[in-house]
């Protein structure tokens, strides 16, 4: 079994952001002005895409699936190094 995956607490915010924003923006009626919405995901996209936490050559492909689960459960371990909130 594979050890549970730890991301940065400020990592699950973005992503939380990231969905947050993608739900708006798929309950936004036709027609309506959703240009913020898309310009503030394209946004959290590249912070995410970004985040020094995924340094690592494949941990974007490693950790997206289990990081998307923790912004939706709202949990998430702290990494090492760091003391839990």
């Amino acid at each position: 079994m594979r050890p549970p995956f730890r991301f940065p607490e400020d990592l699950v915010t973005l992503q939380r952001a990231w969905q947050q924003t993608y739900a708006e923006l798929a309950q936004a009626p036709a027609g309506t002005g959703t240009t913020v919405l898309r310009r503030r995901l394209i946004t959290l996209s590249g912070n995410l895409c970004t985040h020094p936490h995924w340094a690592a050559p494949a941990a974007w492909r490693a950790g997206g699936v289990e990081l998307r689960h923790a912004a939706r459960t709202h949990t998430s371990t702290p990494a090492e190094g760091q003391a839990a909130a």
